[in-house]
């Protein structure tokens, strides 16, 4: 056999080489074209998870619509945009408290008010009404009508008055929950002409109207402590008492009225513009005042 010269061998490594090459390009995807198993699997999963989040996260009720009660999912957002404002007025006004800013406190809980007024009538102008829009509403009065007065009537002046001070703060902190919570399991149950109790958003309108008026004078004596004292306290007690105010739930704003009902509320605007602090005082005050006031006219007639 004649033996094979260098160039012979050469080409036949060659050919071995490129042979090889071309079995395993058939065999093996290219790595720079496909994705990694391992990508792909990340992918999925993340995706998964966000699914998965969303439908753990999803709020589902029932609810009665022509008759038929329905599993809804999902919240309104409306109302509960007024709901979410309110108590980030609550908050601020907490925020504000503690950093002795308590003109700004008194006005934003009074914001807040006006905010949680709107909720309710936006839902149901809107037939947006929802149980969880009832219970978000709860909970935001708490903080804004319950904790925000409490921690700024303390931070102002209740904690120079030592323990006591806390005590009382406490107190209305306390009944502003009990209100909130039988006011909750009272609904339908009461006639809606009148609350039972001081409403919460009222008390804290007196509480922070009082501090907004006193802060403005620099009233800081000791008989102006003890003051803050009474009120605090005494509007903590007349929300979780059977005393019955007027809820204003029965006027018909879409009725005509006479003329002299929009000019008497313009010299209101006036009047509360002049002097906010005082004039708002002085309206929540003869609203607090009222119910035990027609309390004692009605026990009195009913005794002659």
């Amino acid at each position: 056999m004649k033996p094979m010269t260098q160039d012979a061998r050469d080409q036949e490594h060659s050919n071995s080489d490129q042979s090889h090459l071309a079995q395993s390009g058939s065999t093996q995807p290219d790595k720079a074209e496909q994705p990694d198993s391992a990508d792909q699997s990340e992918v999925g999963g993340n995706e998964d998870l966000a699914a998965a989040f969303l439908r753990e996260t999803e709020v589902v009720e029932e609810a009665v619509e022509n008759g038929k009660k329905i599993r809804r999912r999902g919240i309104y957002l409306l109302p509960n945009l007024f709901t979410t404002s309110a108590l980030f007025a609550g908050f601020f006004a907490v925020v504000a408290g503690i950093n002795g800013e308590f003109a700004s406190a008194a006005v934003a809980i009074f914001i807040a008010m006006v905010l949680d007024g709107l909720d309710g009538r936006v839902a149901r102008m809107t037939n947006t009404q929802s149980e969880f829009g009832a219970e978000y509403d709860s909970l935001a009065d708490m903080i804004s009508f319950g904790m925000a007065p409490a921690l700024v009537a303390f931070t102002w002046i209740l904690q120079d008055i030592g323990k006591t001070g806390w005590v009382v703060a406490f107190l209305y902190v306390a009944c502003a929950a009990l209100r909130l919570a039988r006011f909750n399991v009272q609904i339908g149950s009461v006639d809606k002409k009148w609350f039972i109790g001081l409403p919460s958003p009222s008390a804290a309108a007196l509480v922070a109207a009082s501090v907004w008026t006193f802060h403005s004078f620099d009233a800081d004596a000791f008989g102006f402590k003890l003051l803050m004292l009474v009120v605090v306290a005494a509007a903590g007690v007349l929300m979780v008492s059977n005393i019955r105010y007027y809820s204003f739930k029965d006027l018909d704003f879409k009725k005509p009225v006479p003329f002299v009902v929009l000019l008497a509320i313009v010299l209101a605007f006036v009047l509360i513009s002049v002097e906010p602090s005082v004039m708002l005082l002085l309206l929540f005050g003869t609203y607090v005042a009222s119910g035990p006031v027609l309390a004692v006219m009605r026990k009195a007639k009913t005794s002659s």
